[in-house]
């Protein structure tokens, strides 16, 4: 708080140090008193001086401990302020060495009037200051010892005001610096209190993001086992009920169900241990995409055709791993649900996109139909959607009864190196 915004307030009063300084300074006096009582220095016999000395230190002990209650000046400051002058003029009178008690005036000046007071506070002491370094009342009985005095007067007046001023800044630089001090202790208070908070969060995001990454795992899991199990069952339940009803066919399609359920058992331990498909290994995108195509088309006896456009390119695994699912989950609706006699699958390498165009010429369906999950299917679309999802991609699906479907997967081009 600024001196300005302060003139009503003054500084924190420091009794104890105030009692010892003053009292300190009128024991000396007195002692010097006592010390001149045969000399010819100016001075009342010693019981009328020790009278006043006492009832000066029971006015600064009482003044002091009643001015400490109060934390804004007022009519009793100032009424202390004209005691001490009278009571310091009065010991002047007994004897003119109480002139270095009366300079402790200067500090109660400082602690207890406001800045409107203070000149007049300042003028009072250096008034009975003055008349002590003239060496009393009786100086003042003739011109030159007044005008002596007078001078003596204006010079305390003025070096007393600059210095007084001066001391009132410090108080006030070393209150301020309290106050800057305390603040500081209430941030640190509050930033402790807001780190243990934030500890908490900490550890409550954590429990959250534990649960989350069950839950995303639950996901995966749900969208592995229908990607994988469910269409090498599908494509086994299929190849078994050809076989009945083809028995001259019965060892070929009991054969590609034999190999249907020895590459979906492979596929639900990788599954399991979060690894990408078979078919990537080793192998680009466009070529696994070809051999799926293929091994499907011969299992079902559909027409299909695979068309790469653009700069082909290794992607991220997550990547390459989520549009060949789709395109599994893709053609396993194909064979589940449209009855096509050809399907076609374009992929296309962009510039900073990857996208695979899925086109059958099946019953095709109603999209904004909700289609109920059952043992049959009705998980797939959602599977795909959610899969995209995970690595910021999109699905887009076109049909309509009797015009076959047309379904479209987006996903950013990150290369293998990290850059699209």
């Amino acid at each position: 708080m600024s001196g300005e915004a302060r003139t009503g307030e003054r500084p924190e009063l420091n009794a104890r140090r105030l009692i010892f300084v003053s009292l300190g300074l009128l024991i000396g006096s007195t002692v010097l008193a006592i010390l001149t009582l045969h000399t010819e220095v100016p001075q009342q016999p010693l019981p009328v001086t020790l009278a006043a000395v006492a009832g000066t230190a029971a006015w600064v002990l009482g003044g002091i401990r009643l001015l400490a209650r109060f934390r804004q000046p007022g009519p009793a400051s100032a009424v202390f302020v004209i005691g001490y002058v009278v009571l310091s003029g009065l010991l002047i009178w007994c004897n003119p060495f109480f002139g270095f008690f009366a300079w402790s005036g200067y500090l109660f000046i400082v602690h207890t009037l406001s800045e409107r007071w203070l000149m007049a506070g300042v003028s009072g002491v250096a008034l009975v200051t003055a008349l002590s370094q003239t060496g009393g009342f009786e100086t003042l009985q003739d011109t030159g010892g007044r005008v002596f005095f007078a001078g003596l007067f204006l010079a305390n007046a003025v070096l007393a005001f600059i210095m007084t001023r001066f001391q009132l800044g410090q108080l006030r630089n070393s209150q301020r610096r309290l106050a800057v001090i305390d603040e500081l202790a209430q941030a640190n208070a509050k930033l402790e209190a807001a780190l243990k908070e934030n500890a908490g969060l900490h550890a409550q995001l954590l429990v959250q993001a534990h649960e989350a990454g069950v839950l995303d795992e639950r996901q995966r899991m749900a969208g592995e086992i229908h990607d994988v199990l469910a269409q090498g069952l599908t494509g086994i339940v299929t190849q078994l009920e050809a076989a009945e009803a083809q028995p001259g066919e019965r060892d070929r399609h009991l054969g590609a169900a034999k190999r249907l359920a020895r590459e979906s058992l492979a596929e639900a331990r990788r599954s399991v241990r979060a690894l990408r498909p078979q078919q990537l290994d080793g192998a680009g995108l466009p070529a696994a995409l070809g051999e799926v195509v293929e091994t499907w088309a011969s299992l079902h006896d559909i027409r299909a055709d695979l068309i790469i456009t653009g700069t082909e390119r290794r992607l991220l695994p997550e990547i390459e791993a989520t549009l060949l699912r789709t395109a599994q989950e893709a053609l396993a609706n194909v064979a589940r649900h449209a009855g096509a006699g050809r399907v076609g699958l374009t992929l296309s390498y962009m510039e900073d996109l990857v996208t695979l165009d899925v086109r059958d010429d099946g019953a095709g369906f109603d999209p904004e139909e909700p289609r109920e999950i059952t043992e049959t299917g009705g998980f797939g679309l959602a599977a795909m959607r959610e899969r995209l999802t995970r690595i910021a991609g999109t699905l887009a699906v076109e049909s309509e009864p009797g015009a076959g479907t047309a379904l479209s997967a987006c996903v950013p081009a990150i290369a293998l190196g990290g850059t699209p």
